[in-house]
């Protein structure tokens, strides 16, 4: 499967009655029923560790260029209409601010390691507690509270896989706790934020700026207000695309599948 396709569904699967594995692309398997793909004994392999250290890289350019507005930036350098570069078009700092890492996975903790290099106060929330040593390393604080981690932060990332639980993760009341001059950055996938309250925070100056690779549906429909609004930047969902990490996945993809068509233990099954 790449880019969720094509759509396994039940009427699919009994059209392959041999079907043996699914290999999917990424990380995520939100667009997969694994019961009912277990009901039809039809294994599912996905590519989460090749795509940490391109997606961590991609949330960083995120927030270096959420935080000094790079986009806007470029439009007045570039636009006919410039005649001089306004002296207060100012950008908010980077080094030494607050990271609020939600999701502390392979991903998460790579963000940390960048971050670090930055001199930012670290803070993450996460199902499980990391170890102390791996906290010391990135100079990381645990919240166990998510509350805590927003109300403190500087920028929010977003790091955590897509269940029913994490749905909607974000919305109006975390908004709300955050500082009006933090920066929502999402790397993970659209539907973790209410994205109607996040327009709303965003066009209201709840918040200050959003910096988003991940939305729903993808791409948005042209009319989205998201899409109108100066302080928001929206990548076409290429956490991992780099042409050596595209590589990497394809090859991962076929060695589950290999394995899976030869009864061998599969790398990176998901139960």
């Amino acid at each position: 499967m790449w880019y969720h396709k094509p759509v396994i569904n039940e009427e699919l699967l009994q059209s392959l009655p041999n079907l043996k594995i699914v290999a999917s692309s990424g990380v995520g398997i939100d667009h997969l029923d694994l019961n009912l793909l277990s009901s039809y004994s039809v294994k599912v392999s996905n590519t989460p560790f090749v795509v940490s250290t391109d997606t961590a890289d991609l949330g960083m350019a995120l927030m270096l260029a959420s935080s000094r507005r790079l986009v806007e930036g470029h439009q007045i350098a570039v636009s006919p209409d410039t005649e001089y570069f306004p002296a207060d078009w100012l950008g908010t700092e980077v080094s030494g601010a607050t990271l609020g890492i939600v999701g502390m996975g392979t991903i998460g903790y790579k963000v940390a390691e960048r971050a670090k290099a930055f001199e930012m106060k670290i803070l993450y929330h996460n199902r499980n507690r990391r170890n102390e040593e791996e906290e010391s390393a990135v100079g990381a604080t645990y919240c166990k509270r998510i509350d805590d981690l927003l109300q403190q932060s500087d920028f929010v990332l977003l790091s955590v896989t897509l269940t029913p639980q994490t749905h909607k993760l974000i919305g109006k009341r975390e908004l709300k706790l955050m500082k009006p001059t933090a920066t929502l950055i999402n790397v993970s996938r659209g539907l973790l934020v209410d994205q109607d309250a996040l327009v709303e925070a965003l066009q209201t100056k709840v918040i200050k700026a959003a910096a988003l690779d991940v939305t729903y549906p993808e791409p948005l429909p042209r009319d989205h207000p998201l899409l109108k609004l100066k302080n928001v930047i929206i990548t076409p969902h290429i956490g991992s695309a780099t042409k050596k990490t595209r590589h990497l996945m394809m090859e991962n993809m076929m060695e589950s599948i290999q394995a899976g068509l030869t009864g061998l233990p599969i790398p990176n099954e998901v139960f």
